[in-house]
């Protein structure tokens, strides 16, 4: 996953993980709810009350859905993804047009790219799991010495590895998380509306797409257009 792509191609799309290809939310529900009844609690977490935990991630997602169950949320994170690491995501997670709207990008030449917070090795267990992985040139995941989104490290780091500049890229995400990020380096941004952001956000100066189908048609004719 290193070195720069060389070569003619058209513009290069990085996409965020998590609630812009993947719904993870039940899977991540599922750990949290195994950890609560190992720990004698009967409380049982709503999946749609999750849901705006999901763009925060990290310990701020575990405590808030662990609650009172919390011990400590750094340890109880680690727990959390020393699981994850053991729990297959399925095809069915992935969101409605996104296995065939990524295959048809990847197709049609373009470099594509993830970046999320999601640590490295889930990123990389996710995309296996999903059979995504091998259209994906550049994967960059959340790791100690990268800040999370909003700053801009892991996108600086999407970049460099992708060799390309930021006027050459497109970003896709969910939340007002990707927004914020795609905006600090003047990237074309993609917004679904199906993910984890925050119901009270509304987006501006951005493209808005409510399924996957329509991204795919909107970035087939723009980037072809662009080659």
């Amino acid at each position: 996953m290193t070195g720069a792509i060389t070569g003619a191609m058209n513009r290069a799309i990085i996409f965020d993980l998590d609630g812009t290809l993947v719904d993870s939310c039940y899977v991540c529900v599922g750990i949290l709810q195994q950890m609560l009844r190992e720990r004698g609690c009967d409380a049982v977490i709503d999946p749609i009350h999750a849901r705006g935990f999901m763009s925060r991630g990290g310990e701020a997602m575990v405590a808030g859905l662990l609650g009172d169950a919390c011990i400590d949320p750094a340890r109880d994170l680690a727990t959390f993804r020393e699981v994850y690491t053991r729990t297959t995501t399925s095809t069915g997670a992935l969101f409605d047009g996104v296995a065939e709207g990524v295959a048809a990008l990847s197709a049609q030449g373009h470099a594509l790219a993830i970046c999320s917070n999601k640590p490295q090795v889930l990123c990389e267990k996710v995309l296996g799991d999903t059979g995504l992985a091998p259209h994906f040139q550049v994967i960059v995941g959340g790791r100690p010495e990268l800040r999370p989104k909003p700053a801009v490290d892991l996108l600086d780091a999407t970049l460099a590895q992708l060799g390309l500049d930021p006027r050459d890229c497109i970003y896709v995400g969910d939340s007002e998380l990707d927004h914020e990020t795609a905006l600090q380096r003047g990237m074309e941004f993609h917004f679904l509306t199906y993910g984890y952001a925050d119901p009270a956000w509304e987006p501006i100066d951005c493209h808005v797409h409510e399924h996957f189908d329509d991204l795919t048609r909107t970035l087939t004719r723009r980037l072809s257009q662009a080659a």
